[in-house]
């Protein structure tokens, strides 16, 4: 459908007279939460804290109650992003080099701007750090997004704690002040803004990192949500008796506190966000969606909507999440409740209709959604639908320590098939949640034609995916889209080390960075244990951290004499001196593929680890001393 057409059929369905003024097509904004789940809002029941913004704009949308995700952040948001599978787009993981999303692909992003839309996205982006993976290279004009699964990542700046922080701004690091979701939030609407009175319609993506760990949040929210958990009973005993994951701490207590406060931010900002497209009198020509990027990280801890699961799980609880979509009627049709089955790659197909672009850029695996939305059908056709993601390879720490059984490797008995009301998890179990919501009775013997059936489409997927899903997708040196270029650890390939407390703690791990080397030249190659921005030399040991609202650990001393550069085949190593705050290397490579490895080695040639920082320039432009 052209836009001629387009703007012809907002006239005949009615518009009000402000979008006919401006004669433009549909805005578009995408919120999604990380590490919440179908549980954690009181529209679904959640007993202990109330969302009253979020419940308003679920109310006044059009609802989906068997709506899925992938367990984990990469995938979704892979998913979302390129309307295709994760298997198939090649970010499958939530580091360990395997959250890059192909470059061969088109995003969403790609198709609103090459359709006139303005483009940004402010938040978490957790699809590549480097070139050619990073928002403004696949589609974004406006860009603030900090790299990796969360703030306070390896490859994030250094210390940042959800306050205050450094964020990547279309290519540079620039400091905003404020809390992160209330820095996303704002500069989200004042970028908005200037779309609105340009007359410009926009695609807004705010993926946010809360309620992810680490538990950080302004201190006003937690009275609320302590006082809430306080008159919850039943849930506090509940919580007593929960086993506690670790990354959250000791106490329970305060840990569940603290992620409903974060939670009450979000729907303060979320209220602020539709208030802010009332004022501007946007609403009535602009879609809001809102949903989640995987299950609940407390929900099993004391609410989850009678789901067993969580994130990182193939139970429902684990990648069930809400789905609101709220907009113009003539294009999404009437608020009510969609329950048929549907997935976070019918997004894709769904925003691009909406907005009357009629040319999707590759084969999706996702469908569009509007005829049901609309009422046009009754019910979407027969699906069955594949869950499918790799896990976190914590127990891998050296390269020839992998191979086919790391966790971190795709694998089709990783999945779960979704078809009507059964659940058929890791080709083995089935489970009929009508009659058993909480998934406690495997019936797979009991109905030996469905387990066939189910069996059968997940060993046709497998064969469609299992190639790409092994593809290994390269981050790009030496290029004049980004030169200097910083490799943290998060991209070692199939090793994990993705957070700055990993580094403090001096994890013993070292990995291949995959690469692809833009243009012949010398190349300068920095290894450091801490990065430029922290001043620390490469054996220094840190006191404890104290940051806006927590403490950050101390960081771990060590004795580095020596360290190596592998590139292929060919390998340097040089000295180390007490004082030195890096290891740095000068040589000549050719264009094309190949794979990089450092090491820091003790005084009897011991391997400590390898360089969690690499800093990489093509010497073409000018040199400086990397210190700055």
């Amino acid at each position: 459908m052209n836009k001629e057409i387009f703007l012809v059929l907002l006239i005949v369905c009615g518009f009000s007279s402000g979008v006919l003024l401006r004669g433009q097509a549909p805005n578009v904004i995408i919120v999604l939460t990380d590490d919440q789940g179908y549980g954690d809002f009181s529209i679904h029941g959640n007993p202990v804290i109330q969302t009253p913004n979020i419940d308003t704009l679920g109310y006044g949308s059009v609802r989906f109650t068997d709506f899925h995700v992938a367990p984990m952040c990469t995938p979704t948001r892979s998913q979302l992003l390129t309307g295709t599978d994760a298997m198939r787009n090649g970010a499958i993981n939530v580091s360990s080099g395997r959250s890059l999303v192909d470059p061969a692909l088109k995003t969403i992003a790609d198709v609103f701007k090459e359709a006139g839309y303005a483009t940004g996205i402010f938040g978490k982006w957790h699809l590549g750090d480097n070139y050619p993976f990073r928002p403004e290279d696949r589609g974004f004009d406006e860009a603030i997004w900090f790299p990796s699964s969360h703030l306070n990542s390896v490859a994030d700046y250094w210390d940042n704690d959800y306050f205050d922080d450094f964020y990547n701004h279309n290519g540079r690091r620039e400091r905003f002040n404020g809390y992160c979701t209330d820095v996303f939030f704002a500069e989200a609407m004042y970028w908005m803004k200037k779309q609105i009175s340009a007359s410009q319609s926009f695609f807004t993506f705010l993926p946010l990192n809360a309620a992810h760990w680490p538990p950080y949040v302004p201190d006003k929210y937690r009275g609320p949500a302590r006082t809430a958990l306080q008159n919850s009973p039943e849930v506090r005993d509940k919580l007593s008796h929960a086993s506690m994951n670790p990354y959250y701490g000791d106490d329970i207590m305060e840990a569940m506190v603290t992620f409903l406060a974060m939670g009450l931010n979000i729907d303060e900002n979320v209220g602020k966000l539709m208030h802010f497209l009332e004022a501007e009198n946007v609403l009535d020509n602009t879609i809001v969606v809102f949903f989640t990027d995987n299950g609940s990280s407390f929900g099993r801890h004391y609410y989850n909507a009678g789901m067993k699961g969580g994130k990182q799980e193939l139970f429902e609880g684990g990648h069930r999440v809400p789905l609101f979509i709220k907009g113009p009627e003539a294009i999404i049709g009437q608020p009510g409740i969609v329950d048929d089955l549907c997935h976070v790659q019918d997004l894709f197909p769904t925003l691009v209709s909406a907005a009357g672009i009629d040319r999707l850029p590759h084969k999706m695996d996702g469908v569009d959604l509007l005829p049901r939305m609309r009422q046009e059908v009754d019910a979407l056709n027969d699906r069955m639908l594949v869950v499918n993601f790799t896990k976190t390879p914590t127990n891998v720490s050296f390269p020839e320590e992998d191979g086919p059984h790391n966790i971190a490797v795709p694998k089709k008995d990783n999945g779960g098939v979704l078809w009507n009301h059964w659940r058929f998890l890791e080709n083995e179990s089935l489970y009929n949640i009508s009659d058993d919501p909480h998934q406690d009775n495997n019936i797979a013997a009991d109905y030996p034609e469905v387990v066939s059936a189910m069996r059968d489409h997940l060993n046709s997927w497998w064969e469609n995916v299992a190639v790409a899903g092994n593809k290994i997708h390269r981050i790009i040196i030496g290029s004049p889209h980004e030169n200097p270029t910083m490799l943290s650890a998060c991209d070692w390939y199939n090793i994990f080390v993705d957070m700055q407390k990993q580094v403090r703690r001096g994890a013993s791990k070292s990995g291949y960075w995959h690469v692809e080397v833009d243009q012949p030249g010398i190349y300068e190659f920095e290894l450091r244990r801490w990065p430029i921005e922290s001043g620390y030399r490469l054996n220094d040991a840190i006191p404890p951290t104290v940051v806006t609202d927590g403490v950050l650990i101390p960081g771990k001393a060590f004795s580095i004499a020596s360290a190596d550069l592998s590139i292929g085949s060919h390998r340097w190593a040089s000295e180390v001196g007490p004082n030195d705050k890096s290891v740095r290397f000068v040589v000549e490579l050719e264009a094309g593929e190949t794979s990089i490895l450092t090491n820091f080695y003790d005084e009897s040639g011991n391997r400590i680890s390898g360089a969690y920082f690499l800093y990489v320039r093509h010497r073409t432009t000018k040199y400086t001393n990397g210190d700055e």
